[in-house]
C-alpha cells in the first residue's frame, strides 16, 4: 500500500479475458495449486497499463465444478515473473495504453492470495462497484467543461463568437445541468456510504450518467472547434514521441469512447439498475 500511494508501484487490473469481459464470471485463466505456489495459465485483454505496471491484482479460476461465479481467486502477480508476456493493443488514436497479458506457466506463492480461495467474485463485485464510482469523473468533466466555453468564446460562428449562438448555447446548458445533477448525486451518494451504506446500483448510475456527460463534452468540443479539430493524416502521421499525430480534441474523442464499455457496460449497468432498483 505505501508503494502504491507514492507512486513507486504501478498496479495494473487483471480482469477481463478474451471470452470474459461483460459476462466476467466465464473467465478461464487457470490456476492449480502445486506445493506453496499457484500456476497461472491463460490470458488477460485490455489490461491497462499493463506494460508499465509491476505488480497486478488478477481474476484466477481455481475451480470448475460449481457456479462460474464460485472457484474465482483473488491473486497478486508480479509483472517481472517468468513466462509474463505483455503484447500492446494499440488504440484508435495512435496510442498504447491497453495490452494483452499472456500466462505460460507463471508461478505465484500462495502467500499472494487475497482473502480466501474461491471468495475472489465477491471481492471483484466490491472493487467494481468503486471503479464505476470512480468512472464517474465529475472533476474532469468540469474541467472539460471550462476548456468547452474557452473554445466557444472564441471560435467564430457567422462574425459572432460561438457562445453566442442560440443552438449551440442551449446544448452547452443542457450538459452544464446534467453534470450538476451528476455531482449532487454523487455526494448524496457518498454521505450514504458513510454513514454505513453500500454502494450498490448507485455506482451503475453514477457509471452511466458519468460517462456518458464525458462523451457528450468531447462531441461538444469536435463541434466547436470545427475543421481544426480534424486529424489531417489520420492514423498515418506520428509525432515526435512516435504516435499518431492526432489533434488533442480528437484524440480526447476517440479515446473517451471507451467510457461506455469498460468497468463493466453501460448496456450491462442499466441491466443491473433495472433488476435492484426497478425490480424488473
Amino acid at each position: 500500500l505505501p508503494g502504491m500511494v507514492s507512486g513507486e508501484e504501478w498496479w495494473c487490473q487483471g480482469f477481463s479475458e478474451p471470452n470474459a469481459g461483460s459476462d466476467l464470471a466465464a473467465l478461464k485463466c487457470k490456476a492449480v495449486l502445486s506445493g506453496d505456489h499457484y500456476v497461472l495459465n491463460g490470458s488477460k485483454i485490455w489490461t491497462t497499463d499493463a506494460h508499465k505496471a509491476d505488480w497486478m491484482f488478477a481474476l484466477v479460476r481455481t475451480d470448475s465444478t460449481g457456479r462460474k461465479q464460485e472457484g474465482i481467486t483473488l491473486l497478486f502477480v508480479d509483472m517481472r515473473s517468468a513466462g509474463l508476456f505483455v503484447q500492446p493493443t494499440l488504440t484508435f488514436d495512435g496510442g498504447r495504453e491497453i495490452n494483452q497479458c499472456f500466462l505460460d506457466n507463471v508461478k505465484v506463492p500462495i502467500g499472494n492470495r487475497i482473502g480466501e480461495e474461491g471468495k475472489g467474485w465477491s471481492y471483484a463485485k466490491y472493487l467494481l462497484g468503486v471503479e464505476r464510482l470512480g468512472t464517474a469523473e465529475v472533476a474532469r468533466s468540469w474541467a472539460m467543461l471550462r476548456r468547452l466555453k474557452d473554445i466557444a468564446a472564441t471560435q467564430n460562428a457567422n462574425g459572432h463568437p460561438l457562445s453566442d449562438d442560440s443552438a449551440f448555447a442551449q446544448q452547452l446548458a443542457r450538459v452544464e445541468i446534467d453534470l450538476i445533477v451528476l455531482e449532487f448525486t454523487e455526494l448524496r451518494y457518498l454521505f450514504q456510504t458513510e454513514e454505513g451504506g453500500d454502494l450498490g446500483a448507485e455506482s451503475s448510475i453514477l457509471k452511466i450518467r458519468g460517462t456518458e456527460i464525458q462523451q457528450r463534452i468531447a462531441e461538444l468540443t469536435l463541434e466547436a472547434l470545427g475543421y481544426s479539430a480534424l486529424p489531417e493524416t489520420a492514423l498515418s502521421g506520428m509525432d515526435d514521441s512516435g504516435e499518431a499525430a492526432v489533434d488533442p480534441a480528437a484524440r480526447t474523442y476517440f479515446n473517451l469512447r471507451k467510457l461506455s464499455i469498460y468497468g463493466g457496460s453501460n448496456e450491462i449497468q442499466k441491466n443491473i439498475v433495472a433488476k435492484a432498483v426497478l425490480g424488473l
